[in-house]
């Protein structure tokens, strides 16, 4: 178990330095610290790896999301924490970006069969549509936005921020990665989804 834990935070860091293409098993290996042969043992390719690298990174952030306890709270402040913590993990966390990107690029080769990766959002979009019906039943949130629609409104407004962040910051001739201007994103984002599920929002901390 701790062989394959390694190699699964080396083939990680690997990946997230150098894309598929440019990781060298020799050097994911290396990183964990045994023979290139328990690789190919443990995961049997490049390729396997990568998907089992993939999945890790997902499993990570659904794993902390289900430790927020959004169902203790009330619908605005839940929602609010969700959010929040939606920017605050990519912004601790490039290397998911990196990975998904490299991904996306491939057209989702190796995850559009994962039946974990399915079974890993399904909770999370249950979560969130619990949210949503609890909020409209008190008032709090209209009844605009589906589940689906809204994760992947949450995600892609912190996301593109992270992923385009050397971009953006030549665009707009200001570094966008200071921790003012983090912040200052970070507050936006959760305005922004706040402000379109419930007209009389105000911030609860």
């Amino acid at each position: 178990m701790e062989t394959r834990r390694a190699l699964l935070d080396a083939s990680i860091a690997e990946f997230a330095e150098n894309g598929l293409a440019g990781a060298r098993v020799d050097a994911i290996a290396r990183r964990a610290g045994v023979n290139k042969q328990l690789v190919y043992h443990y995961y049997g390719s490049k390729d396997e790896l990568f998907t089992a690298s993939l999945e890790e990174v997902y499993r990570h952030i659904r794993t902390q999301e289900r430790e927020l306890e959004l169902h203790a709270l009330e619908p605005v402040a839940a929602m609010e924490r969700l959010v929040g913590f939606s920017f605050d993990y990519l912004a601790e966390h490039p290397e998911f970006i990196t990975l998904l990107n490299d991904e996306n690029r491939m057209r989702s080769a190796h995850l559009k069969d994962s039946r974990e990766l399915v079974d890993m959002h399904s909770p999370l979009v249950e979560v969130i549509a619990t949210i949503l019906e609890r909020g409209v039943q008190q008032g709090v949130f209209n009844e605009r936005f589906g589940p689906v629609n809204l994760y992947i409104s949450i995600a892609s407004l912190s996301y593109f921020f992270f992923s385009n962040n050397s971009t953006l910051s030549a665009i707009f001739n200001r570094d966008m990665s200071t921790p003012a201007e983090v912040a200052r994103r970070r507050q936006h984002v959760i305005d922004l989804v706040l402000h379109a599920l419930c007209s009389n929002y105000q911030p609860t901390g």
